[in-house]
């Protein structure tokens, strides 16, 4: 999991930063926001992300990026208070988020994956039962909602491969697929700077130890 966190970070902070000449107040907000996360001032990026959502009824953006900033911490957390209080957290903006969007949101549907998932991997004995059919059920659900999300294709086919591992059966379908969604990130185009963009660097990593 050190691996997909660090990759994730990157992916999140492609999204650029040179936002300067923004001229809403949302917009620098979430330039500084992002700029912060860049430099590692997770803390501050977060606060920041939380006073925007304050001030913006109508945006998802911002909760989204807490949401994940909570989840992306959880990958590597071994203390089981500290785990909870994050994805507690993460669970909170989430689901602020989904009644900020005006329809089904294929990113918030994904996000809410992998924060089942966070749970998942901290103890898959306990949390297995209760979130893999809810993970596998969410994927499909964003897939089907948007199927040219890359991200929800990507994440799809990687969760369907860990449960074929697990349960030793054959990967090549879902290898198939993860090589597809790249072509999806190829040609994705985010509504506007600050939306989810990332992903594309991960599903290369996957589909390279599929060929190995």
């Amino acid at each position: 999991m050190n691996t997909l966190v660090k990759i994730a970070v990157i992916l999140v902070l492609t999204i650029t930063s040179n936002q300067l000449k923004a001229q809403t107040n949302f917009e620098k907000g979430m330039t500084k926001a992002f700029k912060l996360w860049e430099e590692g001032k997770w803390d501050e990026a977060e606060n920041m992300f939380e006073r925007i959502s304050n001030a913006e009824e109508n945006e998802w953006l911002p909760n989204y990026y807490i949401a994940q900033m909570n989840s992306l911490k959880s990958w590597n957390e071994k203390d089981e208070t500290v785990l909870k209080a994050q994805l507690d957290k993460a669970q909170e903006h989430l689901d602020i988020a989904m009644t900020k969007s005006e329809e089904d949101n294929a990113e918030l549907l994904v996000m809410q994956a992998q924060v089942y998932t966070n749970w998942v991997a901290y103890d898959g004995a306990t949390y297995g039962m209760k979130y893999a059919g809810k993970v596998a059920e969410l994927y499909a659900k964003a897939v089907k909602l948007d199927p040219t999300n890359p991200r929800a294709a990507f994440c799809k086919a990687d969760w369907g491969m860990g449960s074929a591992k697990y349960f030793g059966q054959d990967t090549e379908p879902f290898c198939k697929e993860i090589e597809a969604s790249i072509e999806l990130f190829d040609t994705f185009k985010p509504e506007s700077d600050f939306h989810p963009n990332w992903g594309k660097e991960r599903a290369e990593q996957v589909l390279a130890e599929c060929k190995e």
